[in-house]
């Protein structure tokens, strides 16, 4: 089986939850490390599917790898190359599939819920559920491509997630997370966090507070998401 392709814009934003599903089912994965300079690959049939990681930049930025990613992107819908794009990765595909990307009147940070949207499908791709406590930490969002279903938002920011062609997948929150990321964030962007949380922003403190049943279980829901959307993976 050809890899599923990871791509990586910050060294703080790795692969997490994500790279552990793939493990645990025997799924194998490359890392695209763009923080290091590594050229985007050119085929997107070259691998079994595109996953995306999170990143401090926004995809407005002038960076050498957007133009080149969005090519990729579009190949990769246009081929049936599975895609899925966590928080930047999921503004990553909105914007290559022309939709907007602009800055929030509302950053998220912290554990904040995210509803299913209703008529959306999720049985499929929510295991049933009407909400759940997704990790947030964003000051982009995104408008839905044209073709796309909104599949979860909340009140802070509407568009939390949509599903392309029900093979392909874009995230605002992040659900790959395990506490090890949850705590390289808090540290490496500590000045970020409020001393005092707000219903958007949370503090360090609550943040970390119940953290591994938090992440336990996020990762439940993870699980459900990975295995619909490798469902579609070549075999």
């Amino acid at each position: 089986m050809r890899p599923v392709a990871i791509f990586r814009f910050s060294p703080t934003e790795g692969p997490a939850h994500f790279a552990e599903w793939l493990d645990a089912r025997g799924l194998p994965w490359q890392l695209v490390p763009l923080d290091e300079g590594v050229a985007v690959p050119g085929d997107p049939r070259a691998f079994s599917g595109i996953g995306m990681m999170g990143g401090p930049m926004s995809v407005t930025d002038p960076l050498p790898w957007i133009a080149p990613l969005s090519v990729l992107l579009r190949d990769a819908v246009r081929e049936g190359v599975p895609v899925i794009g966590h928080c930047l990765g999921g503004q990553a595909l909105a914007q290559a599939l022309g939709a907007r990307v602009t800055r929030t009147r509302v950053p998220e940070i912290g554990w904040i819920e995210v509803d299913v949207v209703e008529g959306a499908p999720r049985e499929r791709w929510f295991g049933g559920r009407e909400r759940f406590a997704a990790f947030q930490w964003h000051y982009d969002v995104f408008d839905l491509p044209a073709g796309a279903t909104r599949v979860l938002g909340n009140a802070f920011n509407p568009n939390q997630a949509y599903v392309v062609d029900d093979r392909h997948i874009g995230f605002q929150c992040h659900v790959e997370m395990t506490r090890d990321l949850v705590e390289t964030w808090c540290a490496s962007g500590g000045d970020e966090l409020p001393r005092v949380s707000t219903p958007s922003q949370q503090s360090a403190a609550d943040i970390l507070g119940d953290v591994d049943a938090r992440v336990a279980t996020l990762n439940g829901v993870a699980d459900g998401i990975y295995a619909r959307w490798a469902a579609r993976l070549p075999a």
